[in-house]
């Protein structure tokens, strides 16, 4: 028995033509469908990750419209988000259940 008769739809030029570029696409081109596959799953993640950061970038927006207000105010966030202080003192922060300082 022939081996080409095994696979007798081979002969159609046309499918054998459409398996062949099928098997190049699949396994031997830079931008093979299995990559494609993998840079449209990275994509997701990282608009998933913007998403996260223009929500950041909205809250750290707020905080520095509220901040800037006055010295005072300025002051204040220094010394309970970045536990800034003089060399002659000590700050404590009272925070409730939550982990989030009281308000004055």
């Amino acid at each position: 028995m022939n081996f080409l008769s095994r696979f007798r739809f081979l002969k159609n030029f046309y499918v054998a033509g459409s398996v062949g570029l099928l098997a190049w696409l699949l396994f031997f081109e830079l931008n093979s469908i299995p990559d494609q596959i993998k840079n449209w799953w990275k994509l997701q993640r990282l608009e998933d990750q913007k998403e996260y950061y223009v929500e950041q970038i909205e809250l750290l927006k707020k905080e520095q419209a509220t901040t800037l207000g006055s010295d005072k105010l300025m002051e204040k966030y220094a010394r309970e988000k970045y536990f800034m202080k003089k060399d002659s003192e000590e700050v404590f922060v009272l925070v409730d259940e939550k982990g989030e300082p009281f308000e004055k």
